[in-house]
């Protein structure tokens, strides 16, 4: 069996002192691919070197969060653009809307998310989306951007919400959350929706499984979530992998012969 990691932020101080070993762990679980996803400019350096020393495992994504408003400047958007246009670079992101934290400053979220948009569109890049408490915006926003692809990142909205967003060739990303058994509408959702629409993801070193509540995620951890997803659904696990390996393979491109 194969997995794809499609969201980890590998390059977060928790992996600085066991990154080469966590990376190893997840190549012997049978991870073949990891996004690593960004945050902050002043990081995307970091995240660069990361992604090429442990080639052909790991690529990157790169973007400015929503959740990190005060740390972008008008600036790192031309730089941004130049950043996309590197080595290993498969999608834009983590970008999108978070009206969820204390006093967003939802203007300013908003420009910063259609103009990475518009980026992604001139490259014809996929994006990673993060959105909390702001889903209808997004969905109202990439139906101006038809050729658009990407993923939602922990995906936490309505059935009629990802109904919508596949329509528009979006896929859904379900991690550790869905692994707790408190979270039976995330369990709904991913038992019902298409399964050539799910992505496999950690978010590492965040949102941990149930089997490893209270620790740092990371990418070996895959598998549980994969498990959660065939019990769910009544199937094998292979099957598990196998779509959702093709469904982050067509997204992203990646070449699973390596």
């Amino acid at each position: 069996m194969q997995f794809i990691d499609s969201h980890t932020h590998l390059d977060f101080p928790e992996f600085d002192f066991d990154r080469d070993a966590a990376i190893s762990r997840a190549i012997e679980s049978g991870v073949s691919n990891i996004v690593v996803s960004a945050t902050v400019a002043e990081n995307w350096r970091k995240l660069e070197v990361a992604v090429k020393k442990y080639q052909p495992h790991c690529f990157a994504a790169y973007g400015l969060h929503p959740m990190f408003m005060p740390e972008h400047r008008q600036s790192h958007l031309s730089e941004l653009s130049d950043q996309l246009q590197k080595e290993n670079v498969v999608a834009v992101g983590e970008i999108g809307l978070d009206f969820f934290i204390p006093n967003p400053d939802k203007e300013a979220q908003l420009n910063l998310f259609v103009t990475q948009l518009e980026i992604a569109s001139e490259l014809s890049l996929p994006v990673i989306i993060h959105s909390r408490k702001s889903l209808d915006i997004v969905l109202k926003h990439l139906r101006k951007f038809p050729r658009l692809k990407g993923s939602i990142h922990s995906f936490s909205g309505s059935e009629q919400q990802a109904k919508q967003l596949i329509d528009l060739g979006f896929y859904l990303g379900f991690g550790g959350p869905i692994t707790y058994n408190r979270a039976t509408r995330l369990q709904a959702l991913v038992k019902n929706l298409p399964l050539g629409s799910l992505l496999l993801e950690t978010d590492s070193p965040d949102q941990p499984d149930s089997d490893h509540y209270g620790e740092r995620n990371e990418p070996a951890y895959i598998h549980n979530v994969a498990e959660t997803i065939a019990v769910l659904r009544g199937i094998d696990i292979e099957e598990v992998a196998s779509a959702t390996t093709r469904n982050a393979q067509e997204l992203f491109g990646f070449d699973l012969k390596k």
